[in-house]
């Protein structure tokens, strides 16, 4: 089985400190049905498809996901230059990561885990975002399934 997402190590985002200043990315909105994704394969192709063509793909490619509402994900795909016809963010300030793996179903114990952690860095949390390191077809073929979640503190 072919994969198209890269093999992730753990160890390089568990327990870091990350501080960005106008980290460029490209917004696009999923809708979704109680946090269950309904076109994020078709929304990541054509934004991939953009990406490509503008040759502003970043080789890191964080795809990072603000759970909205129960309705819809805002999306955050890293990017190393302006994507034409494509709606464009920059985020900026100090991110706390931690490395969570198994099934979604436990999405709700790891944010409670990571709140309980910012909380023991003295720090306070402004925000989180989640990024989904492998498509569901490469977490089949690599036998795990990551989720690293970045708290904005």
């Amino acid at each position: 089985m072919e994969e198209c997402c890269p093999k992730f190590n753990p160890k390089e985002w568990d327990f870091r400190r990350i501080v960005w200043k106008d980290k460029l990315f490209v917004k696009s909105h999923v809708t979704s049905f109680f946090h269950i994704p309904l076109n994020f394969g078709g929304i990541m192709k054509n934004s991939m498809k953009k990406i490509e063509i503008s040759l502003a793909k970043d080789p890191e490619m964080l795809v990072l996901s603000d759970e909205t509402s129960f309705w819809g994900t805002d999306i955050f795909i890293s990017v190393t230059d302006k994507v034409s016809k494509m709606e464009m963010t920059k985020l900026s300030g100090v991110f706390l990561t931690r490395v969570f793996e198994g099934s979604f179903k436990n999405m709700g114990k790891w944010i409670k885990e990571m709140k309980t952690y910012v909380k023991t860095q003295g720090q306070s949390l402004e925000k989180l975002y989640f990024w989904r390191t492998t498509c569901p077809k490469c977490s089949k073929k690599y036998g795990v399934n990551y989720v690293v979640i970045f708290a904005k503190v």
